[in-house]
């Protein structure tokens, strides 16, 4: 109930919120412990939470939609939260000696309170996900404060050490909700479902279609309540799903035992990070009866996307190998092989030609990420990231260089996590965490956008955005950055021990050199940045290295002017 009111009332105090939802909690406890009905029990769960809501007395923002009939005061409500976004300032870690303070005071209404503060920033987070942290905020304050009688330094490194992992599913869920909602607003229904549809195909591959049919569907229907903001709406239908999901298990796979015997918060995480079934023996790795069999056509006629649907389903639950924007893309392309070759007057072997293009889509995707892979491995983390500096800040030098560096490093991330796993795990592990990444890029276009190449992939087909990113070069229609006396600035923080400064601050002048000369060849920037390193390794040995740089500055922008003349 605290989370449900913080979410919808993310301006209301604390002690609001708590007195509201200690409200409801005690009609709840009236009512489980009443032999008859009384008319406040039989009220549906929702209109009692939003009667709750309109009772308060100056609720910012609320006496409009208070005004309002269900289910139009609902709607009402989740605008709000929607305009509502992103209006606070992240959650930042507390003192820690002030935070075991009111611990040892105070106890459960600390955890209260965080469960307060996390839900009025992420007014659209799964409640089960704040529960689970706010269990870790627990166990951190325990740990940490059960020491507080040491040195307080050592209560200040220990919060330092925790407080990440607390927070870790808070940022995890809320990318992947806000991910999945985004793919919904642009690209619509049919396209999540045909995501959900290829991911649960994977995961269950003994289950027969009418099964994971239905349940993509209800995954799919589930998102949208999610993504609207209707919290209760989205944990019924999460509930349903997956009573659902446990009572089917004989259909399913017999690896979500362990998972449906959790506690109910635990469920839903732990199906998701279950091992995918084993495929039932002798299925044949093609399909080739959705391109030979006669009535094809006349299927495809009739049935449309429950037949794209059918095939989605076969090829997907015979590679798990693949990501699930891959098959995306291979269920496209079947659908137009179909519309192209079922046409009256189509030459008869047009269909056989379908399994020549897959192959050929198949062999360039994963020769892709290999080509990436064995980059990564040979340069490592940070030369590796300075590849994609360049390549990306010429396909987008209108980011800021904060965010090139930040999307980049996501992206080395993937590197060293995807590219020491086997052929079988490469793909689903590289282009589903790189689909993330590239989700936030376009929900940043959305909000400003970037220029017409970034627009056309984010915006023509979700299961192309990838490869499309991938094949952008530069931007023509940027204009570079004049040579201004502030444009390249040396200065003493260059000699610092401190290796990851050091690489950021080089890092920042490359995606300045980019935008300024977006042409360069790699021979010139091998030049330009040999001659960096020999000033550098000079003006640090000086004993007034800022004096050095202020005077060997200026004459390095000029030798590599020429350098980039030429």
């Amino acid at each position: 109930a605290l989370i449900l009111f913080a979410q919808y009332v993310p301006g209301g105090t604390f002690s609001r919120v708590a007195a509201m939802a200690e409200g409801v909690t005690a009609l709840a406890r009236r009512c489980a412990a009443a032999s008859s009905d009384s008319p406040d029990c039989l009220k549906p769960l929702d209109k009692i939470f939003l009667d709750t809501l309109c009772q308060e007395e100056n609720l910012p923002r609320s006496a409009d939609c208070c005004a309002k009939k269900d289910p139009e005061r609902n709607d009402c409500f989740l605008s709000l939260k929607n305009s509502s976004r992103g209006f606070s300032s992240p959650l930042e870690r507390p003192d820690a000696e002030a935070a075991c303070r009111n611990h040892s005071q105070r106890g459960q209404p600390l955890t209260g309170y965080f469960i307060y503060e996390v839900s009025r920033r992420h007014p659209f987070l799964y409640a089960p996900t704040i529960l689970s942290v706010a269990l870790q905020y627990e166990e951190m304050m325990e740990n940490c404060c059960g020491n507080a009688e040491g040195p307080s330094h050592h209560v200040e490194e220990c919060f330092q050490r925790q407080a990440p992992k607390v927070m870790k599913p808070v940022r995890e869920d809320d990318l992947r909700q806000e991910h999945t909602c985004g793919i919904l607003k642009k690209f619509g229904e049919r396209t999540l479902k045909a995501l959900k549809l290829a991911q649960i195909s994977q995961k269950f591959p003994q289950a027969d279609f009418v099964t994971v049919h239905k349940l993509a569907v209800a995954v799919a229907d589930m998102h949208k309540d999610c993504c609207r903001g209707d919290t209760l709406d989205c944990m019924r239908d999460r509930e349903d799903i997956l009573h659902y999901v446990c009572s089917s298990q004989h259909i399913l796979s017999s690896r979500i035992q362990q998972c449906c015997e959790k506690p109910l918060l635990q469920r839903s995480e732990c199906i998701l990070n279950t091992e995918n079934d084993d495929k039932p023996a002798g299925l044949s790795p093609l399909v080739r009866e959705f391109i030979e069999d006669k009535g094809t056509c006349e299927r495809f006629a009739q049935e449309k996307d429950m037949h794209l649907a059918r095939f989605l389903y076969e090829y997907s639950r015979r590679h798990p190998e693949f990501s699930a924007q891959m098959l995306l893309r291979i269920g496209k392309g079947y659908e137009d092989l179909l519309r192209e070759c079922c046409r009256p007057g189509a030459p008869s072997g047009c269909r056989s030609r379908g399994e020549e293009e897959l192959r050929k889509h198949i062999y360039e995707t994963e020769s892709v990420m290999r080509t990436s892979c064995d980059i990564y491995k040979e340069k490592g983390d940070y030369y590796f990231q300075n590849e994609l500096l360049m390549s990306f800040t010429k396909k987008m030098p209108q980011l800021t260089s904060a965010e090139l560096i930040k999307f980049t490093k996501e992206m080395t991330t993937i590197g060293s996590k995807c590219c020491q796993l086997g052929q079988d795990k490469l793909l689903p592990c590289a282009e589903e965490h790189l689909d993330l990444v590239l989700g936030q890029i376009c929900r940043r276009h959305l909000a400003d956008p970037i220029n017409p190449g970034v627009c056309r992939c984010c915006t023509s087909s979700y299961a192309f955005r990838r490869p499309c990113i991938g094949k952008l070069e530069i931007d023509e229609s940027y204009v570079p950055l004049a040579l201004t006396p502030g444009l390249f600035a040396f200065h003493g923080d260059l000699c610092t021990s401190e290796e990851e400064k050091l690489q950021h601050r080089k890092q920042e002048m490359l995606i300045t050199l980019l935008k300024y000369k977006p042409q360069i060849s790699p021979e010139q920037l091998g030049s330009v940045t040999a001659a960096f390193t020999a000033m550098r390794e000079r003006c640090c040995r000086e004993a007034n290295p800022e004096a050095c740089f202020l005077k060997e500055g200026p004459e390095l922008i000029k030798r590599s002017e020429k350098m980039l003349s030429a």
